[in-house]
């Protein structure tokens, strides 16, 4: 390895501020990107995951037991701003339902389950420079909660590495983009490196549940938190059985006796089809988990603050929007890739509903929808009851990628899709609330005009609007 290049890292991450922990977790990283490593996982290396712990099964084991939510700290992963779908601020304060941004929603629930218990239930939420302070800012609506600045953990940064060079990349055109997130897994180094870990240690916290600020389905449960203080292992993953839908999203998967996750970025191009074959690699992560403090103190111990998760190696250009600007790779870490670190790692089988992210504008139409409805705790849960899956959007990415081209086609108020199985939109049309949707449909507009549907109820049908 060419010292004298981490050098170089080495001294633009101290000046720029960023902690020794974090340092030390990316000099692992680059380590790994000379010594050749791409984190790629061939499926000859794996098997399947067979059979695993589900929740509906251990609740009905045990009663829950609340008094554990005073050892429990809730942390929200939030440093997105929501980028994909147009946004310019923290993803987490877009508005998803009745008004309600995500962060409401969080919020209510950590206050629900404080008041009803009674009990000093504490949340973090992990901020971005980018998002910090819009996020801090509208905490301060919820003066119960303290100051908003003792519930923020703050994400580190890491430089672009040049692809020819392997050296830091320099962009004087825009310095900031000289940088990128380090992946989630950054949020071992920095709950470490930021005090975090011992502060809540020496509280006699002792779980910690963690989850991404955009799913609205990863509430703190009690059987849940119950059956994770229960088992004694030290990590926990919430996974999901895959579907036709999460055919190309990661997995879990075994190394002889050691579970570990598998993302697509980590699959041969010659292993795809296993890969996404469902009936063999059954289950995905949620990024819903649960891990001991005190473990993953002792792990951080052992491994000099940081822990040695695989390498995600992405290639981009420096500046995303210039397909010409120089080649860069970042490197990342994810978070849910820790459960190979820790011995006796565990997984347990969750409800779909457990894992209800908005990724695209389609995830947010259905939410918004009466497919979906809040419960008194404050979750978004589907509102048919029978077992059937949400509505299947399908929307036209000219016309509906950014928020602000839905909100335009919602202006009128959202259809029902409370018995809708798949919408499928192509070309610009316009909704209001008197419409209803039911089965399989699919609306065409060939024109480039503003077309408005017509209130009505269509089902299973195709409509020229």
């Amino acid at each position: 390895m060419d010292q004298g290049s981490f050098a170089e890292f080495a001294t633009k991450m101290e000046v720029a501020g960023v902690r020794e922990t974090a340092v030390r977790a990316f000099q692992h990283n680059y380590e790994s990107l000379l010594a050749g490593q791409t984190g790629m996982i061939p499926e000859a290396g794996i098997q399947p995951v067979e059979e695993l712990p589900r929740l509906e099964t251990v609740s009905k084991e045990r009663a829950p037991d609340p008094t554990l939510l005073s050892q429990t700290v809730v942390v929200k992963l939030n440093g997105g701003l929501g980028t994909s779908m147009g946004l310019e601020r923290a993803k987490s304060l877009l508005q998803v339902k009745d008004g309600l941004t995500f962060l409401d929603f969080i919020v209510k629930q950590v206050l629900h389950l404080r008041e009803r218990h009674r009990v000093p239930l504490r949340f973090l939420l992990m901020n971005s420079f980018s998002t910090s302070r819009d996020t801090l800012d509208f905490l301060k609506k919820y003066p119960e909660l303290g100051d908003p600045r003792s519930l923020e953990l703050m994400q580190s940064q890491a430089p672009k590495v040049d692809a020819n060079t392997l050296r830091p990349v320099s962009w004087p055109a825009n310095p900031q983009l000289e940088w990128c997130p380090p992946g989630h897994g950054d949020f071992y180094p920095s709950l470490s490196g930021s005090g975090w870990l011992e502060r809540l240690l020496k509280a006699g916290v002792r779980y910690l549940f963690i989850s991404n600020s955009d799913n609205l389905g990863a509430n703190l449960d009690l059987d849940l938190l119950s059956y994770f203080a229960n088992s004694q292992k030290p990590f926990i993953m919430e996974v999901a059985e895959r579907t036709t839908a999460d055919r190309k999203g990661g997995h879990l998967a075994r190394r002889n006796d050691i579970l570990l996750l598998r993302e697509s970025a980590q699959c041969p191009g010659a292993d795809e089809a296993a890969f996404q074959d469902i009936q063999r690699h059954r289950f995905f992560n949620t990024n819903n988990l649960w891990i001991r403090l005190d473990a993953l103190q002792e792990l951080l111990r052992a491994r000099g603050g940081f822990v040695p998760l695989p390498l995600i190696r992405n290639s981009k250009t420096i500046d995303p929007r210039d397909p010409n600007s120089p080649r860069v790779f970042q490197l990342e870490t994810a978070m849910g890739a820790a459960i190979e670190c820790f011995d006796n790692a565990g997984a347990i089988v969750v409800p779909r509903m457990r894992f209800t992210p908005v990724k695209t504008t389609a995830d947010l139409f259905a939410l918004r929808s009466d497919a979906y409805q809040l419960t008194e705790d404050w979750r978004v849960v589907l509102a048919n009851a029978n077992g059937r899956p949400p509505p299947a959007l399908d929307l036209d990415g000219k016309h509906y990628k950014l928020v602000e081209q839905l909100d335009e086609k919602l202006s009128d108020g959202v259809p029902s899709l409370k018995e809708c199985q798949a919408l499928v939109v192509r070309g610009p049309v316009w909704f209001s609330s008197k419409i209803l949707f039911r089965g399989k449909v699919t609306l065409t507009n060939a024109s480039s005009e503003r077309r408005s549907l017509a209130p009505g109820q269509y089902a299973d049908t195709s409509v020229e609007v």
